[in-house]
């Protein structure tokens, strides 16, 4: 498996570039920005890109989306719920003061339970409310969960944006993420990695 993880924009959000080695058939999870540091990574790696997939659409996460799929293809995938998100990308940027990106066509919802496969590999999708009603996580075989903003390294999502639910989001960590066994990596939408048993055990947000 062909794994990149790096931060990008503004507030730093990591985006994933994963691939199968044999196919090079390859997704990109959250391209929050920095389109070109994306495109160098997929060039590298000669990778045909199959699917954009996003945790939720908050502009950290999304708003190099339109130039990447633009560029490199693949089918652009949210939950719908966050769609009202995606639409008023220009009242978020407004919020924290950065340029409004164009606002991207989803072309694909995803809800709980879907699979998709990329190469030899596959995604499967959780619906993880909370942080945003259409808030997403991803467990990719050989990988690990990634969980975008919904559960971190020590702590959890915010939940004072739009729509957000504290209950929602605790009731979503608990219920499915923290049925995965203690060895999975967590990759957070933020931040340095974990494992579900560290934060089992040690993240005062879920005592």
């Amino acid at each position: 498996m062909i794994i990149e993880t790096f931060p990008v924009g503004a507030f730093r959000c990591n985006c994933f570039i994963i691939a199968c080695q044999e196919t090079r058939s390859g997704i990109i999870i959250d391209p929050g920005g920095d389109e070109d540091l994306i495109f160098s990574v997929l060039a590298k790696h000669q990778l045909k890109t199959i699917y954009l997939l996003h945790t939720h659409a908050h502009l950290d996460h999304i708003g190099a989306t339109q130039p990447v799929h633009k560029d490199a293809g693949g089918e652009t995938c949210l939950h719908e719920d966050d769609m009202f998100l995606c639409n008023h990308l220009a009242a978020q940027a407004e919020l924290f003061g950065l340029p409004t990106p164009e606002t991207p066509k989803m072309e694909r919802f995803l809800k709980n339970g879907d699979r998709l496969n990329f190469g030899n590999h596959t995604v499967d999708v959780l619906h993880t409310p909370g942080h945003t009603p259409g808030s997403l996580s991803f467990y990719i075989d050989g990988f690990g969960l990634i969980t975008g903003d919904t559960l971190f390294a020590g702590s959890v999502g915010r939940t004072d944006l739009w729509k957000g639910s504290h209950p929602d989001l605790i009731t979503s960590i608990k219920q499915h993420l923290l049925t995965f066994p203690d060895e999975t990596t967590v990759f957070p939408g933020h931040g340095p990695k974990t494992t579900i048993g560290i934060e089992r055990a040690k993240n005062p947000f879920l005592s």
